[in-house]
């Protein structure tokens, strides 16, 4: 098969040709921001899933849908250990001074700069850990407070206020939500809440890790009345199969029933993996179409390769007793398993293990899906586990 011609793009956030399964997401979120710049009320979004489902894909396309409706965006990844406020000002910036442009008054926009100048100099924050300002000048007794809840709200309203006089909307994409620090959830939220309660066209729509509904309702307890919380799974089969058939067939090139249903199996239907295995698989075909024995042999490459990039990274992040207690989640299967049970495999109390479980959970490895129990954030990752530790000693 031509690989300059091969379909498939397994890659972090990397769109693929077929985004199979995600228009229900895709309406919904489009309607939610349309009423939103016309001035109607409607929640927020944030869609949750494990790692390799498409979150970040589907963040992107919802962004530029957003733009080619005039909207206004901004558009983060939130890492670890960041002040939210840091990372938001200088893209919030560049969005104002897009704002100042469409208005046909300036003035609101001007005031939503000086309201900006304001909140940063009152923040002290820093890029990159070099404090920096904004030389806009100052909104004289607004967002100066140096209480951040208090001074993103003001913050936000200046945004929408200017937003609504240049008939748009601001809108945030922040990809990672759940590594923002509690404190900083909460000033956001209350500051999405003040814009909500005005009427105003700003709103947020967020992507992070199953334990971000938590980390929300721990902010802030009214959150689950402010956001839409889309959950982001694995494909359905039919969906799955359009994401393998469709883009072979738009390079004249055909899967066979049963290599669709191999592919399907081993992927158990998440679209990074159906990526990584039709790139392998395609790239391993010597023509059309594309064998049952094809997809065997290009098993290998993929867990391969996964194994090297997709999976290494995470695990390189952890210490040796959060891989011990990844190990120990192995053994005990593919789905969420009970916390006690992982500390006896590895002969300690739920106790004495508890903090390895937090950590795990503040590093995205883990979450609960509910009270007691544990899961991988990332498919797949039992049989790596099994992989990297064989013989693994408790």
């Amino acid at each position: 098969m031509d690989l300059v011609k091969n379909p498939f793009t397994p890659g972090a956030g990397t769109r693929p040709m077929e985004l199979a399964g995600r228009s229900d997401i895709i309406v919904k979120v489009d309607v939610a921001l349309q009423r939103i710049m016309a001035g109607r009320p409607e929640k927020s979004v944030l869609m949750v899933g494990l790692r390799g489902v498409g979150k970040t894909v589907l963040l992107n396309l919802l962004r530029d849908n957003a733009r080619a409706h005039g909207m206004t965006t901004v558009m983060i990844e939130a890492p670890e250990g960041r002040s939210l406020p840091a990372l938001l000002v200088p893209p919030m910036r560049a969005a104002l001074l897009e704002i100042s442009r469409l208005a046909h008054s300036k003035d609101l926009a001007q005031k939503a700069l000086r309201t900006m100048g304001s909140f940063v100099k009152a923040m002290k924050l820093k890029v990159n850990d070099l404090e920096f300002s904004l030389d806009v000048g100052l909104e004289a007794g607004v967002a100066d407070t140096g209480d951040l809840e208090h001074d993103l709200g003001e913050l936000l309203r200046s945004v929408g206020a200017a937003a609504r006089d240049a008939k748009t909307a601001f809108i945030l994409f922040i990809d990672e939500l759940q590594y923002v620090r509690e404190s900083d959830l909460a000033a956001l939220i209350t500051a999405l809440h003040a814009c909500t309660q005005q009427g105003l066209p700003v709103s947020l729509v967020g992507a992070g890790l199953p334990q971000l509904v938590g980390n929300m309702g721990r902010a802030k307890s009214y959150a689950e009345r402010l956001f839409d919380y889309s959950e982001i799974g694995k494909l359905l089969a039919p969906a799955a199969t359009d994401a393998l058939v469709k883009p072979a067939k738009a390079e004249g090139a055909e899967f066979t029933q049963d290599a669709v249903a191999l592919i399907l199996e081993r992927t158990q239907c998440y679209p990074y993996f159906l990526q990584e295995w039709g790139k392998h698989s395609w790239n391993i075909a010597a023509q059309s179409p594309i064998t049952a024995h094809d997809v065997e042999e290009a098993t290998a490459q993929a867990i391969a390769e996964l194994d090297a990039s997709f999976f290494r990274v995470r695990f390189d992040r952890c210490t040796p007793m959060e891989k011990q207690y990844l190990r120990a989640m192995a053994d005990l299967g593919e789905s969420a398993c009970r916390s006690g049970d992982i500390a006896a495999k590895v002969g300690k109390q739920t106790n004495q293990v508890a903090p390895v479980r937090a950590s795990l959970i503040k590093k995205g490895m883990v979450y609960s899906p509910s009270h007691g129990d544990t899961a991988y954030t990332v498919p797949l990752f039992a049989g790596y586990m099994r992989r990297m530790m064989p013989t693994q000693a408790y």
